[in-house]
């Protein structure tokens, strides 16, 4: 199976930075599509992003032009450069990988919280 691990995750002031790391299984990196999710207080767990295999990324509407997914195949390491933060980027902050329909895994998830 698929082991992931975040870090990253802390306090910033509204309009900071953070970044996220999760490291994944290095037999399996490479074959799964990638994610971070989150989910606040009361809330649905969200898709944030993801990042195929072959580098293509998708972002949800509320993240566009403030995150940005990225990994090193090398390190067995997906990345979420998180600009301008706001408010409401409060919540837990999840890695996934999926494989089709069958294989899905989660990380144990990293605090990011988002308050002057």
């Amino acid at each position: 199976q698929v082991q992931l691990v975040e870090s990253g995750g802390g306090l910033v002031q509204p309009g900071g930075s953070l970044a996220l790391s999760c490291v994944a299984s290095e037999s399996v990196f490479s074959r799964y599509d990638l994610g971070w999710y989150r989910q606040g207080p009361g809330k649905q767990r969200e898709l944030v992003a993801a990042i195929t295999p072959g580098g293509r990324t998708n972002y949800a509407d509320f993240v566009k032009g403030r995150f940005t997914i990225s990994k090193d195949n090398a390190k067995a390491t997906v990345y979420l450069q998180m600009n301008s933060l706001k408010f409401e980027d409060t919540a837990v902050y999840y890695c996934n990988a999926r494989l089709g329909e069958r294989y899905e895994f989660w990380g144990q998830g990293t605090q990011v919280t988002v308050s002057s």
